[in-house]
């Protein structure tokens, strides 16, 4: 028996997510006095994982998963599963994860519990603690499937090493063809994804329109963020759909989500809930934002940014 664990990467590199996903798989294994198995695809080197706990790693190199595909993914970690007799199975829950692990659930007949926040408070019955409304509140899912999938949320255990003398092994999964083909992929380059990100700066239409976004990317290169959008901003085509964020676009889990003219629609206020501290500018002291956030600054952009930039860097050079 062991769980198992996806750790996800992008272009042979794991993401945050990965390490985050082993942390939080050593102790469930320990809890249930199991080991820990972690998969990876086309990653050449998975020595990284050990920091985190991973005593086994099952190493799998498939062209055909040179870009995501759930289902091959989903059928790669059915057979690993099988293979490891894996009782628990942990995934992260971004958006390819949400998409592929009730696949999986269903592959292994397994109870699927998303967006789960703690360690099991019982094992016996398998008990998590998950979001639920939209961030708004929590509840505890009991599963009682003799196999478990449990989709991790982002920045809800963190990333903790305990680090061991860790195992790769090479497995050839057999992934059939699913139906679905990726003509093209285009990535941004040179930036933090919104989904790796642990600050995301983020502007709406107060900015008053696309020249204006060179202080947005300003700011975010001096913090090391992600830098994002409200949706009628990527609807106006001023930035791209792949900025936009909320609950009709990406959710954010970030640290620190910076909003700069938004005023916060419930939809963008649903998507971003989960971030730990939120900070808001805006002319408007009655915009819905502010009744959200954890700081706000009421002021024209165009004037505290600049000045939110100049100290920082000022900061940095200290």
């Amino acid at each position: 028996m062991s769980v198992l664990v996806f750790a996800d990467s992008s272009e042979g590199k794991f993401k945050k997510s990965a390490f985050e996903v082993v942390s939080y798989g050593k102790k469930v294994a320990e809890q249930l006095g199991s080991n820990i198995v972690a998969v990876t695809i086309n990653v050449a080197d998975a020595s990284d994982l050990y920091k985190y706990g991973a005593e086994k790693v099952v190493s799998v190199s498939n062209d055909q998963l040179a870009t995501f595909n759930a289902k091959g993914v989903a059928s790669v970690l059915q057979q690993v599963a099988e293979k490891e007799k894996s009782t628990v199975v942990i995934i992260d829950s971004s958006v390819n994860g949400l998409y592929m692990a009730p696949i999986v659930a269903v592959n292994l007949k397994a109870g699927y519990a998303s967006n789960v926040v703690a360690l099991p408070s019982s094992t016996n019955p398998f008990t998590v603690k998950r979001k639920a409304f939209s961030s708004k509140a929590f509840n505890h899912t009991t599963i009682a499937t003799d196999i478990k999938v449990i989709g991790l949320a982002k920045n809800s255990y963190g990333v903790h090493e305990n680090a061991v003398s860790g195992t790769t092994e090479s497995f050839d999964a057999q992934v059939s063809d699913s139906g679905v083909k990726s003509l093209s992929v285009d990535r941004a380059t040179g930036k933090v994804t919104i989904a790796d990100a642990d600050i995301v700066v983020s502007a709406g239409r107060g900015l008053k329109g696309p020249e204006n976004w060179g202080m947005i990317e300003e700011l975010a290169e001096v913090l090391g963020a992600a830098t994002a959008c409200s949706k009628p901003v990527s609807d106006l085509g001023w930035r791209p759909h792949g900025e936009h964020v909320g609950q009709t676009g990406k959710p954010v889990a970030s640290n620190l989500y910076i909003a700069i003219g938004i005023s916060g629609a419930i939809q963008h206020l649903a998507g971003i809930n989960a971030s730990k501290v939120k900070v808001v500018i805006n002319t408007d002291p009655e915009a819905p934002f502010f009744k959200a956030a954890d700081y706000g600054i009421v002021g024209d952009a165009f004037v505290v940014v600049p000045a939110l930039i100049e100290k920082l860097k000022a900061f940095k050079q200290s």
